[in-house]
């Protein structure tokens, strides 16, 4: 079967992630290792006296064969069923003992990996996170880490069983009937050929099948997230063509896949029949030489054929691990980004908010925005308003600190907000925009994200500013009330006003809002609005506008239009123009 004709790298193009690298996938392993070192040598030294309990019966019964071989009545029998039982006893208890430890090992290590996942994710730079995309994430997020769920529990610890095990019986092979070893020699090379060409193949195949995945997961969740643009501008055809083409080189690179397995496996069913048949063979052949016992034969034997499991558990694992590598150099992919620089630790001297002549597009040669300046003076209210796609959010996640302009700059009190760490600008500027997140915990751990020492007084005052009071308090348990998935289920609203409570304890001098308010009927949000007016009462708010109304209340207007800003002034001065805003402001009222 051929390799899928398409592109393998395009999926991975597609995912803006980056895929870790061999040496960044090493370096990572060698690190998991050294923290569970013990565990690792604790695992091999049970798992040793198991693999060697259970090598005690064909020892014993090499014994028996070679006694009546010779002629000997007395064989022993109750010793020998007695030492059966005892290593048979004694390999139950330490088997159990190793495939608990082996289990423990995988939730410790796989723990591990979420965790320092979520740490490096967290700490990259906020546009990196931005520009990576909803399916590449979700992707790495949940098919990646169920897929190294599996490998960490299963893989990694039984692998090493396997290791170990296979070790000690050739090893016994080696001490028991040295002659018989041939038989290794005369087998390994169809098992090796067979392995090199499969694992050759393998990597790139599984790694293209994730890469397909993840191109899939990203098709689907873009066209279901602009569902209402996707139907406005009649996209649904071209969409579902472009969902079905990733689909078709998904299972593409899925049947080649399988293709490999299935011819890894006969050639390992192969090699275990060869192994065995030159065993019996060549020992058969010694032993009527007189070069070799019948008992060293039986016992030889016996172990030849025990290899067999050990040697289908390396190459199951290891085709385990080789999907599992996959899926870990995706998530350990984060380690090659470059953390934000760290840059001007300066405080910023004083609250201005400047732009100037700022250039930024998302992809090389396309800038959305072209020579932008703006001025936002502490304390001022500031409306970005304009027709969809203008330029309105980027300016304003540029102005939030979460994008540096490509040329220009944009300060906080004279200090580049581009140069300062993500938690150096948090505590000056916060963005609140139309995706709002209901996390999994009670409505206490969901507020407490913005400022973990606040007293639940300051919780309340903070979800009544919002008016959130009422219906939180309406819960049975209060803020100890259990939502998100498996919990009470809030309704966008609710969850846009949890994300307001954020902002209000976080306290920043300095907000954007990107259509913060988007989600509300347009009486709520106007309600909310006015009681959020206490609260921002004093800080810099640049409000990316929705609504017009927003603009009306603004003490600076800018509108926005092909990335530029084409007019600038108070509601009044800009209706009296007779501009573009004018004719927004117009169509808006309906009054034209």
């Amino acid at each position: 079967m051929k390799r899928p004709e398409y592109d393998p790298a395009a999926p991975q193009e597609a995912a803006r992630l980056p895929v870790a690298g061999p040496a960044t996938v090493r370096a990572y392993l060698k690190t998991l290792f050294r923290r569970h070192r013990r565990s690792f040598a604790w695992l091999t030294v049970v798992n040793a006296v198991a693999a060697l309990s259970g090598m005690v019966g064909p020892w014993l019964l090499g014994g028996v064969v070679e006694k009546l071989s010779l002629g000997e009545r007395d064989v022993q029998l109750p010793y020998v069923v007695l030492g059966f039982v005892v290593a048979l006893l004694v390999q139950t208890v330490f088997v159990r003992i190793t495939r608990l430890r082996g289990a423990v090992l995988g939730e410790e290590m796989l723990a591990d990996l979420r965790e320092d996942f979520l740490v490096r994710s967290v700490a990259l730079p906020p546009g990196v996170l931005e520009r990576a995309g909803t399916g590449d994430l979700l992707s790495r997020i949940t098919t990646d880490v169920d897929r190294l769920s599996h490998a960490m529990r299963d893989a990694v610890p039984q692998l090493t069983i396997a290791v170990v095990w296979a070790g000690l019986l050739i090893g016994a092979l080696v001490v028991t009937a040295p002659e018989l070893a041939v038989a290794l020699v005369i087998a390994a090379p169809i098992l090796i050929v067979g392995g090199r060409w499969y694992f050759r193949r393998a990597p790139s195949a599984y790694r293209s099948e994730a890469a397909g995945y993840a191109a899939v997961a990203s098709a689907l969740a873009e066209t279901v997230d602009a569902g209402r643009t996707v139907e406005s501008h009649r996209l649904g055809r071209r969409r579902i063509e472009l969902g079905d083409t990733r689909i078709g080189q998904w299972v593409g690179w899925e049947r080649y896949t399988l293709f490999l397995r299935m011819i890894l496996f006969p050639v390992i069913n192969m090699t275990h029949a060869v192994a065995l048949a030159a065993v019996l063979t060549i020992g058969g052949a010694l032993s009527i030489q007189g070069w070799i016992t019948v008992g060293a034969l039986t016992t030889g034997a016996l172990y030849i054929q025990m290899l067999v499991e050990p040697v289908n558990m390396m190459i199951r694992w290891y085709d385990e691990l080789q999907v599992a590598q996959v899926s870990l150099a995706r998530l350990v992919g984060v380690r090659e980004i470059e953390e934000a620089a760290d840059g001007d630790e300066r405080e910023p001297d004083g609250r201005t908010v400047l732009a100037d002549e700022v250039r930024f597009g998302y992809l090389e040669g396309r800038d959305v925005l072209h020579g932008v300046t703006l001025t936002v003076e502490p304390g001022a209210r500031v409306a970005l308003v304009g027709p969809s796609g203008a330029g309105k959010s980027t300016l304003g996640r540029l102005l939030a600190g979460i994008y540096s302009p490509r040329v220009g700059d944009v300060t906080l009190g004279g200090a580049a907000l581009g140069k300062m760490s993500a938690e150096q600008v948090r505590t000056h500027v916060a963005l609140v925009n139309q995706e709002h997140h209901v996390f999994v915990g009670s409505m206490r751990d969901n507020l407490l994200l913005a400022r973990p020492d606040a007293t639940d007084a300051e919780l309340w005052d903070a979800l009544r500013s919002v008016d959130a009071h009422a219906w939180v308090a309406g819960f049975e348990h209060g803020l100890d009330t259990e939502v998100g998935s498996g919990g009470t289920t809030l309704t966008p609203a609710q969850a846009q006003q949890v994300a307001l409570a954020r902002l209000v304890l976080a306290d920043p001098h300095t907000l954007v809002l990107d259509e913060a308010t988007s989600l509300m009927d347009p009486r709520a949000a106007r309600h909310l609005e006015r009681s959020l007016a206490g609260v921002l009462e004093g800080r810099t708010v640049v409000a990316i506008a929705h609504r017009l109304h927003t603009a009306h209340d603004a003490d600076v207007i800018a509108v926005v239009e092909d990335g530029r800003i084409v007019e600038l002034g108070g509601h009044d001065e800009l209706v009296d123009a007779d501009g573009p805003y004018a004719a927004l402001w117009h169509s808006w009222h309906g009054d034209r």
